[in-house]
């Protein structure tokens, strides 16, 4: 169970679900074509009944889950793409089933990453055998890598978002910063500009890629490295 923190809310402790309802959701998994090493899948793909479902278990987005070695967290053996559902749940791709890998029950690292959001990963390494294994990433009660790995929001935990290109970082400014992206994505002269789709620069993951204004996916970015040092970084707690 995790959270995003761009579409979370916090008057009803869920995440919206605006792509979806725009039907912007991809059947097939981004994260192969967006570059990232697949190690023992690829390629997974949903159903438009799937998408359609509503309510709390109504998908949010596609999330890649990965194990990793016990003893060196930094080798992945084995990952998968996996759906969010607005309540936090991650599931299979038929949108209810818990996700499953092709690996020995063990002790793994258990790392969730998203598209436009740093990944976190489990501090320790998580037995997964029999009976079946609940990870919750949003309560604090299981212990994450590194420091400060997700925002806290009145003691729920969220995964950062503004990594919109997806290279582990969030930056306001400097050499290929996530502000930048944005602008240019509306066309790069007119900040008022808007762009609709299924695109990383998305912070708030509303479906509109915005510079200025209401709901802005700039200030996410900002906020997010703290506000008041523009040239401040923050990076992902991923080994």
């Amino acid at each position: 169970r995790v959270f995003l923190q761009g579409p979370y809310e916090a008057n009803n402790g869920m995440m919206h679900d605006d792509l979806r309802t725009a039907g912007l959701i991809p059947l097939t998994e981004p994260y192969t074509n967006l570059g990232y090493t697949r190690i023992g899948s690829d390629n997974e793909n949903t159903t438009t009944d799937v998408l359609a479902l509503t309510g709390n278990d109504a998908i949010v987005d596609w999330v890649l889950v990965e194990l990793r070695d016990p003893a060196d967290p930094a080798t992945i053996l084995s990952n998968r793409s996996a759906l969010l559902q607005r309540d936090g749940g991650v599931v299979d791709t038929d949108g209810t089933s818990p996700i499953s890998f092709p690996v020995a029950a063990s002790h793994y690292h258990v790392a969730i990453r998203h598209r436009n959001h740093l990944g976190v990963m489990t501090a320790d390494a998580i037995a997964l055998e029999a009976p079946l294994r609940s990870i919750d990433l949003t309560t604090g009660d299981l212990g994450t890598y590194g420091t400060h790995a997700q925002q806290e929001h009145n003691g729920v935990l969220l995964l950062w978002s503004g990594d919109v290109d997806g290279n582990g970082t969030i930056s306001y400014s400097g050499l290929g910063n996530d502000r930048d992206r944005i602008l240019q994505s509306i066309g790069g002269s007119i900040p008022t500009a808007t762009v609709q789709g299924y695109i990383g620069v998305d912070s708030n993951m509303n479906g509109t890629a915005k510079y200025s204004g209401l709901n802005n996916d700039r200030e996410i970015i900002l906020q997010n490295i703290g506000g008041s040092v523009p040239t401040a970084i923050r990076a992902a707690q991923l080994p």
